[in-house]
């Protein structure tokens, strides 16, 4: 693989750097999984063999587990399930995603060997498996799910030991990778991608993952010098520094010393009141906004569950009302505020609101944010398509060309969202140049335009948590 090498990173452990320099956008390498199974919950929803997400799927005649678009995906497929379809068949029920990512790996390596490529920089065996660092209601699990793949494992494949795949199942813990639908919108399964695996975190990297047509890529966020260590976040910066460190304690087991942590660097935006007129806010009453904040969002996810989304308006508003007075704009309670604000009222279609909420929710994120980070750009996306609805095609066209450009860094030219975002681009282009010269002839388009929704963000709202995810999957 050219461009990188393994290298041993001070307190780390092995991590990779780079062997020539890079520049914001370039992809440094891209790895194919040597497995990948869709989650339990997505099985009749999504295809198994491209994740691509489709109304109706044909199902396979034999195990009647997996689901595919057509013939072609499931010829495409079928190197790959024809084992795991008998093995469903004889064991009469579908283990969890877990023992069937294990079982698929399994076959590969018996078939393939510990290399299934030559673009494959570690073995399996080489990876951390950290079961000596696992609770033990961690271990009580994987002991389950560990007696179940033997159950599972059919008797005429070849039999492994009980540290060998104790060995793969502590791996996928740490390192299975979440794949996306086709759009890259959503999480619907996990794959086993060994070189990524050696990409170590820092809270501030200088490269990106994103998984597209099948492949992860990793891409350099800005300048990489040679010699310099590549990094990835593996959790989400917008939490507090004691938070990432709880988080990457507990899901990763180590301990992050990256300067932002160190320095609990923007801790203090994210938690801070709101200054006006060179008067901040008390301690006090920051802390009481906050607590209430918290609360109320608890509340808002339960009516999101329920699907009352008239109830997290009425929540989201009394919050509101009370934070904005008191919290900074860059407070990351209020922000999640404004972001499930947004996402439900445009779900509403009260495209106003959504346009404003969203705007304020972009504006906080530049505050915390890297310049090129993907949940800037994706919020930027958001708000430029909230505004086009709203009719202020001005700010959303400003926000669709920043998307576009932060996209273009993080998801390059070719992904499916960034060619959706230069359509959006090109539309807004054009109706922001019809709309200088003609306002009247305008908004008479705009009328037309909008019963055919190009332009749509109509899915159903998720939970606020959703929206700070996690680089890699860890099972719950």
């Amino acid at each position: 693989m050219e461009g990188v090498e393994i290298f041993d990173s001070p307190g780390k452990g092995r991590g990779l750097r780079a062997t020539k320099e890079f520049w914001a956008g370039d992809v440094i390498f891209t790895e194919q999984s040597i497995s990948s199974v869709c989650f339990d919950g997505h099985a009749e929803r999504i295809c198994h063999s491209c994740f691509r997400r489709q109304d109706k799927l044909q199902r396979c005649g034999q195990c009647k587990f997996a689901h595919y678009c057509d013939r072609t995906c499931q010829r495409a497929g079928w190197a790959e399930h024809k084992q795991e379809c008998g093995a469903i068949k004889a064991y009469g029920k579908t283990p969890n995603e877990s023992v069937r990512l294990v079982a698929r790996i399994m076959w590969r390596l018996d078939k393939e060997g510990s290399k299934v490529s030559d673009m494959q920089l570690t073995t399996l065996d080489e990876l951390e498996d950290h079961l000596a660092d696992m609770p033990e209601d961690e271990l009580k699990d994987l002991k389950v799910d560990i007696h179940n793949f033997l159950d599972y494992w059919p008797r005429k494949s070849k039999q492994h030991t009980i540290d060998d795949v104790s060995h793969l199942f502590g791996v996928i813990n740490c390192n299975g990778f979440t794949v996306s639908d086709q759009r890259g919108l959503q999480a619907v399964g996990v794959g086993l991608f060994p070189s990524l695996c050696l990409v170590n975190h820092d809270c501030w990297p200088n490269c990106t993952v994103i998984l597209n047509h099948g492949k992860i890529e990793l891409r350099a966020l800005g300048k990489i010098t040679e010699g310099e260590e590549l990094t990835v976040a593996y959790v989400d910066y917008l939490n507090l520094s004691k938070e990432r460190q709880r988080m990457l304690k507990l899901q990763y087991y180590f301990d992050c010393t990256c300067d932002h942590c160190k320095n609990r660097t923007k801790d203090d935006i994210k938690m801070g009141g709101r200054e006006v007129d060179g008067v901040k806010p008390t301690e006090e009453q920051v802390k009481e906004a906050s607590d209430f904040c918290f609360e109320m969002l608890g509340k808002m996810d339960a009516a999101r569950l329920k699907g009352d989304y008239h109830e997290v308006v009425k929540i989201c508003r009394e919050a509101i009302k009370k934070a904005e007075p008191v919290l900074a704009d860059t407070h990351i309670y209020l922000i999640r505020l404004w972001s499930m604000m947004s996402e439900v009222q445009a779900y509403l279609q009260y495209n106003d609101d959504a346009a404003e909420y969203s705007r304020k929710m972009v504006e906080g994120y530049l505050k915390i944010y890297p310049q090129n980070h993907a949940g800037l750009g994706m919020a930027a996306m958001r708000a430029g398509v909230n505004h086009w609805q709203a009719g202020e095609i001005e700010i959303g066209h400003g926000m669709v060309c920043k998307a576009y450009a932060i996209l273009m860094v993080t998801h390059g030219p070719l992904h499916p969202i960034t060619k959706d975002l230069e359509e959006m681009r090109m539309q807004t282009e054009m109706e922001l140049r019809m709309f200088k010269e003609n306002e009247f002839v305008y908004h008479s388009m705009r009328e037309a335009a909008l019963k055919n929704r190009p332009m749509t963000m109509l899915n159903e709202p998720k939970s606020v948590e959703d929206n700070i995810k996690n680089l890699f999957h860890r099972r719950k």
